[in-house]
């Protein structure tokens, strides 16, 4: 089946693809993954889509309304006039702390965003750097704190520290306002197994988060947290979270295109719907290698040289291809050896599964969608 899927893909490529490396979005794929998840999404969770993982205007679009979600988690400053260019209605929360040098070097168009995004503030001396920005141009600041649940990639860990952070909020009404709390927790699913369980891990994590949440209304005891951002998740604990989260928003992205760092068991029934398209230019029936020729004998292996390469990911098609660990690693002609067996020519495509879409998706000026044997160009989020 896998074999046909990409003899398919190839075939469209060679027809109406431009010749040159392709970033490739399997369109029914991507829309079977977010319609899964709609189907087992409860009530009362808002789902929150990553923007550097769906890097494209059209795949947020679709996204957005497959989900019936107008709110994204922005990780990079730039996409932030882009996403309310899109959604005038976005709710962006950022999900790693803005420098304030970053805020400072927004010109007056951007400006006018700020008191409607959600910052996310990691310590005190921060939030001190962001009050003198929001004296300075008079300005309300939704303030959202990072807290630590186990994660241990900073935030806010402990109960003093967090509080006083709270208290430093309520003593600033004019400039603050608590907007919520961002718990991560991707180190549930990467902690070695047998050696741990993700089960208790989550649900240690799970507990850490609601004792920051007892804090919040320890702090701010007329506050109504239910109107709080609560947000947690991530693609490779999301189901953990449908299951049971102390949570109300949840963010994923990546596994609505599931690159190869998210072929995990939690997302099992999420299907790989992006991969990189690389033209084969030229075809040794041999591998050969420089100044080895005594080699010559056991190089049984088949050879490619491909448009572009060196890219993080996994050859899937065709079956067998790898790099060749003498010859080394290009980005220009990289060479792939393939079984001896294989049926290529130039001009074929040989198909790459990303380990992430985000570390890819800027490096293409644009995303292909395929559907129904059909290409389509959309520009990305390219900065």
């Amino acid at each position: 089946m896998q074999e046909a899927y990409f003899q398919n893909l190839n075939q469209a490529l060679k027809q109406q693809g431009n010749g040159m490396p392709q970033l490739v979005i399997d369109v029914q794929r991507f829309e079977a993954n977010f319609d899964w998840l709609k189907q087992h999404w409860p009530k009362g969770l808002k789902p929150r889509l990553a923007v550097k993982s769906l890097a494209c205007a059209e795949l947020l679009h679709r996204a957005a309304q497959g989900l019936d979600t107008q709110a994204f988690m922005l990780f990079h400053m730039p996409h932030l006039q882009e996403v309310f260019a899109l959604f005038p209605a976005a709710d962006i929360l950022f999900g790693k702390p803005m420098p304030i040098q970053a805020l400072k070097s927004l010109d007056a168009a951007a400006l006018q965003y700020v008191p409607k995004v959600q910052w996310l503030i990691d310590s005190t001396a921060r939030l001190e750097q962001y009050l003198a920005f929001a004296q300075q141009h008079q300005l309300q600041l939704r303030i959202n704190l990072e807290i630590n649940i186990g994660m241990r990639r900073g935030g806010f860990a402990e109960a003093d520290p967090f509080k006083a952070a709270l208290a430093f909020i309520r003593l600033h009404p004019q400039q603050f306002k608590l907007s919520g709390l961002m718990g991560y927790d991707a180190h549930v699913q990467k902690m070695p197994k047998p050696f741990f369980c993700a089960d208790k891990i989550y649900q240690q994590s799970q507990q850490r988060y609601q004792q920051f949440i007892q804090a919040v209304a320890d702090v701010f005891p007329e506050m109504d947290l239910h109107e709080l951002t609560l947000n947690g998740a991530g693609s490779p604990t999301l189901l953990a979270h449908l299951d049971e989260t102390v949570c109300n928003d949840l963010t994923l992205g990546s596994m609505l295109l599931k690159p190869h760092d998210f072929a995990i068991d939690s997302l099992a029934d999420q299907q790989s719907a992006l991969w990189i398209a690389a033209p084969v230019l030229k075809v040794i029936e041999q591998v050969q290698l420089p100044e080895l020729d005594w080699l010559a004998p056991l190089m049984q292996q088949k050879a490619v040289f491909i448009y572009g390469g060196y890219w993080r990911g996994v050859c899937v098609y065709p079956a067998g291809a790898k790099p060749h660990v003498l010859y080394g690693r290009s980005s220009n002609q990289e060479m792939l050896q393939l079984p001896k067996h294989s049926r290529i020519a130039a001009d074929d495509y040989v198909f790459i599964q990303p380990s992430q879409s985000e570390s890819i998706i800027p490096q293409f000026a644009q995303l292909w969608l395929y559907d129904k044997g059909q290409l389509r160009a959309y520009p990305t989020f390219r900065e």
